[in-house]
């Protein structure tokens, strides 16, 4: 098992991560029946691509030995209506540095090839773009 999950009531969940005890809550978001104050379900959801995205771009660059500490990823979600669902994610991904094009095209390709980003549905528009010092 991964994670448990508890409904705390009043819209908010907290999930336990069971190898680390780290801790996630989320709250239903104000425009749908809740107070906003953490992470909803589907933020997670959307801010799960950036982190992947750094995580497998991080792994790349140790290989190649670039350094890729203080990059950043700024994401917006968009939400449907009728289903209620994520319609769009942003992510731009900032890096502190700049590296030569061939490291760029590695570097984008990987995060193009996360895991998150090829588990989420095909209809979810996305959109990644790359910022270099």
């Amino acid at each position: 098992m991964t994670s448990r999950v508890i409904y705390k009531g009043r819209l908010r969940t907290e999930a336990e991560h069971l190898k680390s005890g780290s801790k996630i809550i989320t709250d239903a978001p104000v425009d749908n029946h809740g107070k906003g104050e953490a992470f909803s379900p589907t933020d997670t959801v959307a801010t799960a691509l950036a982190s992947c995205m750094l995580t497998v771009m991080g792994i790349k660059a140790e290989d190649m030995e670039v350094d890729l500490t203080g990059a950043t990823a700024s994401v917006t979600k968009t939400m449907a209506a009728e289903p209620r669902r994520i319609s769009k994610i942003d992510v731009v991904i900032e890096f502190q540095s700049d590296f030569q094009q061939k490291e760029k095209k590695i570097l984008e390709n990987t995060a193009r090839t996360c895991p998150v980003l090829n588990s989420l549905h095909p209809d979810i528009e996305k959109n990644i773009s790359f910022l270099y010092k």
